[in-house]
């Protein structure tokens, strides 16, 4: 069944005369409208896109089927629309609305009645045409080639800025959009920091040194982290690193259509738990990847989904030891029909640079 369709199907069960799609990454998904400004109208009969005068020529091109109408300063165009096509219903994300946004709607659609909806959108796209895992993998192809690239680089003297740099040059000369995310290059006693971003800090002999980072192709994310060892390893760094590797090839092993996420989760939690070392590890094992790069299925412990084939996850275990470092090492990996093939390529046994 087409995404219209489905989401068509929606709406009769509901039921609303039309569903106004707001979130960026929603209407490329639907229509492949990629600006960055504009509301995407669906009701039974007609798929609308309004946008201004700066995309509508873009919109034109990129969503073939579509009526596109050029919004204007001085008039709702999406209201005048909504009140001739004589739609009563309106169903709108209320996940991307503020609440100035909530009140101007109420007021611009006082003859209308509002219908807060989550995730109609969101749930079709975690699972993955061959086309968009396509894409992804090519982002991840990408990334792959980039850190093989950076890997001389990181040594005693650099600063984690200058590699986050670096590696990001590298990725656009090889291909990739943009990134999928701000890059996380962190060393020393500041790899504990799960989400920490580049400084000046250089790197210095017995730093860890975590990079978590990707590209993106056509619109579509990769994720990936590995952790490098700056001079020599220390038995403690080995340690810790053999735990959060055991964890991530735990946590892989049991991935497959029909097994609740929160298995993998749990399958590598388990390990790390066992070492000792479970305060150390706060976060969910993985996410759903796609046009964001944290999308459905929730990959943690108290995740509700079950995986599918077409999605694609990340396994991204991790000890933090504040003071010390942190190691976390993180794939990506596309559920199959029959188990599933993991895209990202970068050795994972510890690298001493």
């Amino acid at each position: 069944m087409e995404i219209l369709d489905k989401l068509r199907l929606k709406m009769s069960q509901v039921p609303v005369d039309a569903f106004m799609v707001s979130n960026m990454q929603n209407w490329r998904f639907i229509s492949g409208f990629t600006g960055d400004a504009g509301i995407l109208l669906i009701t039974q009969d007609e798929a609308i896109i309004f946008t201004d005068s700066r995309y509508t020529e873009q919109a034109e091109q990129e969503a073939p089927g579509y009526t596109v109408i050029k919004t204007l300063v001085e008039k709702d165009v999406v209201k005048e629309t909504i009140d001739k096509l004589g739609i009563g219903a309106i169903a709108f994300e209320k996940d991307y609305v503020t609440y100035s946004r909530w009140e101007k709607l109420g007021q611009t659609f006082k003859d209308q009645t509002l219908v807060g909806v989550s995730g109609w959108v969101e749930e079709l796209r975690a699972v993955k045409s061959e086309e968009e895992a396509g894409y992804i993998a090519k982002a991840q192809s990408i990334a792959d080639e980039a850190f093989s690239r950076l890997l001389p680089m990181v040594k005693a003297g650099v600063s984690e800025a200058e590699l986050a740099l670096e590696l990001e040059f590298t990725m656009r000369k090889l291909g990739s959009d943009g990134i999928a995310f701000p890059f996380i290059v962190v060393s020393g006693a500041r790899s504990s920091l799960p989400h920490g971003v580049p400084t000046s800090k250089r790197l210095e002999p017995g730093d860890f040194v975590t990079f978590d980072f990707g590209a993106r192709f056509k619109g579509y994310c990769s994720d990936m982290t590995r952790t490098v060892v700056v001079g020599h390893a220390s038995d403690k760094h080995k340690q810790i690193y053999d735990v959060v590797l055991r964890a991530q090839l735990a946590a892989l092993e049991v991935i497959g259509p029909g097994v609740p996420a929160k298995q993998v989760d749990l399958a590598g939690r388990k390990v790390i738990e066992e070492a000792g070392y479970g305060d150390y590890f706060g976060h969910g094992i993985g996410h759903g990847v796609g046009l964001n790069v944290h999308e459905r299925p929730s990959v943690g412990k108290t995740s509700e989904d079950v995986l599918q084939p077409g999605m694609v996850i990340t396994v991204e275990p991790g000890i933090y030891i504040p003071g010390f470092g942190g190691v976390r090492i993180e794939d990506l990996v596309l559920v199959t029909e029959d188990g599933k093939k993991n895209l990202t390529s970068s050795p994972k046994e510890l690298i001493v640079v």
